[in-house]
């Protein structure tokens, strides 16, 4: 089953933050993920959202690969970059194992309003 990575993101050092990124990328690629969304400014319809904070959504083939990334020395080195580079909130959760169907629309006739045939 698929893994997320979600990620609430403030850039507090541009510099640092493109290192970041770069070495996040790579070690991303190497265990298997890959990006969903990138640096993206939501749109907002409810709740509240931190003016210049940025969404990132990363896809990994399973929770067990998802922890290998995070937990490995490929980005160990990211990771120390992050401290200085970005402020963020970082949540893990899995996906399902496969979209259900959406239900059948109901008929919008009551049962009084049905057709009656001789």
């Amino acid at each position: 089953m698929a893994a997320y990575v979600i990620s609430e993101v403030e850039v507090l050092d541009e510099s640092q933050g493109q290192r970041y990124r770069d070495l996040a990328s790579a070690s991303i690629a190497r265990y298997g993920g890959r990006y969903v969304v990138r640096g993206a400014k939501p749109d907002v319809p409810e709740g509240d959202w931190p003016s210049g904070q940025r969404v990132v959504v990363v896809e990994f083939p399973s929770m067990e690969q998802l922890r290998s990334w995070y937990d490995s020395p490929e980005y160990a080195e990211a990771l120390s970059v992050r401290r200085t580079a970005l402020r963020r909130r970082l949540l893990f959760v899995e996906g399902v194992d496969a979209l259900e169907p959406a239900p059948a629309p109901r008929s919008s006739r009551s049962p009084s309003a049905k057709q009656r045939h001789p």
